[in-house]
């Protein structure tokens, strides 16, 4: 099965200008798909997408977007013009695991953590990373083990825990990676008090090519989970994917065909390709 993932973010009518300004201070990006209601851009040749959904949801810093920095004036440049509007959550500075490194919320209330370090050929440039807070806290390991038990060439890559008399409970995730399929990401667990945990504000879209891919991730995440509309469901930790077939963005560029299909999927929860062939 192919494993084609991506992260969502939703806005509240402000995603061009989220995805303007992300092209405009990551090298090698582009505006793929520009509607609107879905923004496709790419930032070092990493597919993201911008969703305009209305104010429902407001993104936190449940999951945050890891940028590996390898020169101090990318990492300062970068860290300036994301502070633009937005709030140092950890200050720019030395820390134990990084000789420069911090945590940024953006103006649009998106987060990330600005590292400096050099990059292997091939690495990737940018880890959406899952911080699991209150009533999941403690569940990192467990969930990349579901995870990686779904997605086919998928595993953990390295794991460090909390030993006692550290700032968290023994034994609790500081550090993870793990990749599934070719994406990687990265996974801690935070005990302590945040008032806020995952939602549907960043959700990761599974893009599929087949309905036997989709009923496969649909049954495998949702177990334990939520279903909801539109081929978005929660898992069992409340991490929101969305099960989408590839061929969608074809069918909605029909001028034609959209309305039907967008009348036909809106009624589904999980996605069925054939119907939307035959809308």
């Amino acid at each position: 099965m192919t494993n084609n993932i991506h992260p969502c973010l939703w806005f509240n009518g402000e995603g061009k200008a989220a995805a303007n300004l992300y092209c405009s201070i990551f090298k090698n990006s582009r505006i793929t798909v520009d509607t609107p209601m879905v923004i496709n851009f790419e930032l070092h040749g990493q597919k993201f997408m911008a969703l305009n959904g209305g104010p429902h949801f407001k993104i936190n810093p449940s999951i945050s977007f890891a940028v590996a920095c390898e020169t101090e004036s990318e990492i300062d440049d970068t860290w300036k013009k994301l502070m633009e509007g937005g709030s140092a959550l950890m200050p720019l500075d030395k820390y134990d695991w990084s000789t420069k490194y911090g945590w940024v919320q953006d103006k649009f209330g998106v987060n990330w953590q600005l590292s400096l370090g050099q990059l292997s050929g091939g690495e990737q440039k940018i880890t959406s990373t899952l911080m699991f807070t209150e009533q999941v806290a403690s569940k990192a390991a467990e969930a990349m083990e579901l995870y990686a038990s779904i997605f086919d060439n998928s595993g953990i890559n390295m794991v460090a825990k909390y030993t006692a008399g550290e700032s968290d409970a023994e034994g609790n995730i500081k550090y993870a990676n793990f990749h599934l399929g070719d994406q990687h990401f990265a996974a801690m667990d935070s005990s302590a008090t945040h008032g806020f945990t995952f939602n549907e504000a960043v959700s990761l879209v599974v893009d599929c090519q087949t309905q036997q891919e989709i009923d496969h991730y649909w049954y495998k995440l949702s177990k334990g989970g939520s279903e909801s509309q539109c081929g978005w469901l929660k898992d069992p930790y409340g991490v929101s994917w969305q099960i989408v077939p590839a061929l969608l963005g074809k069918l909605m560029s029909d001028p034609e065909k959209a309305p039907r299909v967008m009348q036909a999927f809106m009624k589904m929860k999980k996605f069925d390709i054939e119907q939307l062939k035959n809308a």
